[in-house]
Order: C-alpha cells, then sequence, then structure tokens
C-alpha cells in the first residue's frame, strides 16, 4: 500500500502542523508519505517532516492524478478530498482529516470519501449525526514545539497575512510590507500585572472580534491585565478585532504579529486565552500551552472540554454570549485576588494523551484498516 497525503494550503497554520506530525507519527509505523502541496507554501522545510516524506509541489487541483502512483493507494487528504480525486477505485481508499467541525457547515463537503478522521470528540460527533464514514476514536494532536523553535528573539512584525485571492488583499500587501520597514519592531517584554495571552492565526474560524465584543468591557475594568496577542490574519479579521478592542485602554493590548519561535512564547505568559469554541476542532495551542507548563483559559464547551481539565490544567468559564462576560469577570476577580493557578506540567494523565507516543498508538488501527481496505480486490 501506497500513501499520498494532500494538504494544498498556501498559508501557514494548524492544519500544516498537524500534516507534519502526522507524517513523522507514520513514518514510525513504516508508511512513508507522498505529500503534495501547493507550490506557493513556503513553510514545509521548517517543519521537521521525515526523511521518507516525499514533497511534490502541485500547480492545480487538475494536476493532481498525476502524481498518484499505481497499485494499492490510500489517500489521506487534510481537510476534504478535492473532488478530482474522489472517484471510486479498486484497491483505493479515500479518506481525510477533518480539521474543522461539520456543525453549522454543510456536510456534503466530506461526500465520496470512505473515512473520515476527526481530530476531537467535538468534530466526530458532527461527523456521525451527519451520517457521515467517522472513525470512532479522535485522533486528537501532539504539541509539536521542537520543530517550532527558531531561537529567534521575540519581536513585533506585521499582524497581517495577506490573502492573494482578495484584489485588496493583494494591493495592501504590496503596500503594508513597505510601511512595516519604517516601523520600530521592539522585543517582547513582559509587563507587570496579570498577562493573557492569545497565540493563534487570526482567522474567523476563532471568533475573536465576537468574543472581545464581551470581553473587551470586562477587561476595560480590569487595567491590571494585559493582553498580548501573537498572530496575524487578513485585513478584515485584524479590522474587526481592533474594532472589539477598542474599549481598552491605550497599551492595554499590544500585537506582536506571527512569531516563529512558538515555544518561547507560551511561559511569557500567564494564561493561553482561547476563541470560542463552536467553529474550532480542537486547538493544538492549548495542547501546546499546557506543555509548557502554561494554564489555559476557555470557555466551557467542547472541544476545550476535550483539551482543557477544569483547575488542574485551566480555568473553563461560561459562554459570554450566555451571561454578557460576567463569568470571565469573576474569574479575573478572583485570580488578580490571588487564586492559585494551576500546574499543568504536574497532571501527567492528561499530558500524556497529546503525546507523541500516544497520537502513534492512535494511527495504529488506522493504518491497519487502510492496509486491509486496499487489500480488497
Amino acid at each position: 500500500m501506497k500513501l499520498v497525503q494532500i494538504n494544498l494550503q498556501q498559508h501557514f497554520g494548524g492544519g500544516e502542523v498537524y500534516t507534519a506530525f502526522v507524517c513523522r507519527a507514520l513514518s514510525q509505523l513504516g508508511v512513508p508519505t507522498r505529500l503534495l502541496v501547493h507550490p506557493c507554501a513556503g513553510f514545509w522545510d521548517k517543519l521537521g517532516l521525515p526523511a521518507d516524506t516525499e514533497r511534490i509541489a502541485v500547480a492545480g487541483a487538475a494536476d493532481l492524478p498525476q502524481h498518484l502512483p499505481a497499485g494499492p493507494l490510500w489517500l489521506l487528504s487534510h481537510g476534504p478530498l478535492p473532488v478530482e480525486l474522489r472517484g471510486a477505485m479498486p484497491q483505493r481508499m479515500r479518506s481525510a482529516i477533518a480539521h474543522m467541525p461539520v456543525q453549522g457547515r454543510d456536510p456534503a463537503v466530506f461526500a465520496d470519501h470512505d473515512r473520515i478522521y476527526a481530530v476531537s470528540g467535538w468534530v466526530r460527533d458532527g461527523l456521525k449525526a451527519a451520517g457521515l464514514p467517522a472513525w470512532d476514536e479522535p485522533l486528537y494532536g501532539v504539541a509539536d514545539l521542537a520543530n517550532r523553535s527558531d531561537g529567534k528573539e521575540i519581536r513585533r512584525t506585521s499582524r497581517y497575512d495577506w490573502d492573494r485571492h482578495k484584489g485588496r488583499d493583494r494591493l495592501l500587501g504590496w503596500f503594508e510590507p513597505l510601511v512595516e520597514m519604517l516601523r520600530p519592531h521592539p522585543p517582547f517584554e513582559r509587563r507587570p500585572g496579570l498577562t493573557l495571552g492569545i497565540v493563534s492565526r487570526l482567522t474567523p474560524i476563532k471568533q475573536f472580534p465576537l468574543l472581545f465584543s464581551y470581553l473587551a468591557p470586562v477587561l476595560a475594568r480590569h487595567p491590571q491585565v494585559n493582553l498580548e496577542i501573537f498572530g496575524s490574519g487578513g485585513y478584515a479579521s485584524v479590522r474587526d478585532l481592533d474594532r472589539a478592542l477598542a474599549a481598552l485602554a491605550v497599551g492595554q493590548v499590544r500585537f506582536w504579529g506571527q512569531q516563529g519561535n512558538v515555544a518561547a512564547i507560551y511561559p511569557q505568559l500567564d494564561y493561553l486565552l482561547s476563541g470560542l469554541p463552536e467553529k474550532e476542532a480542537l486547538g493544538l495551542n492549548i495542547i501546546e500551552a499546557q506543555a509548557c507548563g502554561t494554564s489555559v483559559i476557555a470557555v466551557h464547551a467542547p472541544p476545550f472540554t476535550e483539551t482543557v481539565t477544569n483547575d488542574l490544567t485551566g480555568f473553563l468559564y461560561r459562554d459570554p454570549r450566555l451571561d454578557g462576560g460576567a463569568d470571565f469577570g469573576r474569574l479575573l476577580d478572583e485570580l488578580l485576588a490571588g487564586r492559585a493557578r494551576p500546574k499543568p506540567e504536574l497532571a501527567d494523565t492528561h499530558l500524556a494523551q497529546f503525546s507523541f507516543e500516544a497520537f502513534v498508538e492512535r494511527l495504529r488501527p488506522v493504518v491497519a484498516d487502510a492496509t486491509a481496505y486496499t487489500s480488497r480486490e
């Protein structure tokens, strides 16, 4: 059986980190990967792909079939399989890793798949409710920090990640880097007070503007709480987040842009702050933060209830859309009054779920199933 993975994303994010450790885990199980990628994706060399991963840049979706080897074949796409690869053929298994929940979306994007692997129980439950062939056990993920530490000092960079498909972003994406060169790029220094941090791409699925439409007034009443944002996004995402944070005093929130040395960020934070839950599939940043000993503050809802153990690795608070942020405000009051901080580094059983070794073992029956499926005549 040959394995071909497909990830045609141009922008770097959690799905690309996930692809890299899937390649490493499958390599450990004796399954090399041919990985089909977008020609404009320049980040793969930095993600520690194993030696037996053959990476091929594919000009367009129509060219995908020509890169498939003959014989028994396991197709594994990150996100729904491109339609060009969905045709049923003997000794071929069509599968995908679902990196986003189908709740609130059209589940038909996963039509004509033989297997779908969910990254969390939240994602799996949505797939099953839609009648899709979801694998029973969630794959979860890995705190893959060793391959995301470039050793560089944390300095402010652009908070924009331009979407070249949009005319406005193409224009601003040409102009803004020129302006950015003239701006100061100070190093990060932790400030006195309680430090909350976001370490994430600023994408619509995180719903940060909606979240802060409720939390910003609460934060404004707690000037000793600092908000540090490590991540970048498109023009609209950054614009909407600025509007939502307008209630904060000047300097209470700082943007640092996307950083390569992620492992150095988490220890600088008192708490990682998550986005809203229902469009989120897993939250690798939550797993990473806890592996670094940094506690998490997240909404009490899946998938965060799968990755955070309340009072042990972080705190779960009531969805602010239900109480206007009152429970979040109560939590801040308690933290500022000296409530003990959880110590996720001591939560061995919890953290073991997200180890590389545990991930390999969750993939072992997946490989056995794919081998059996592709051996059928």
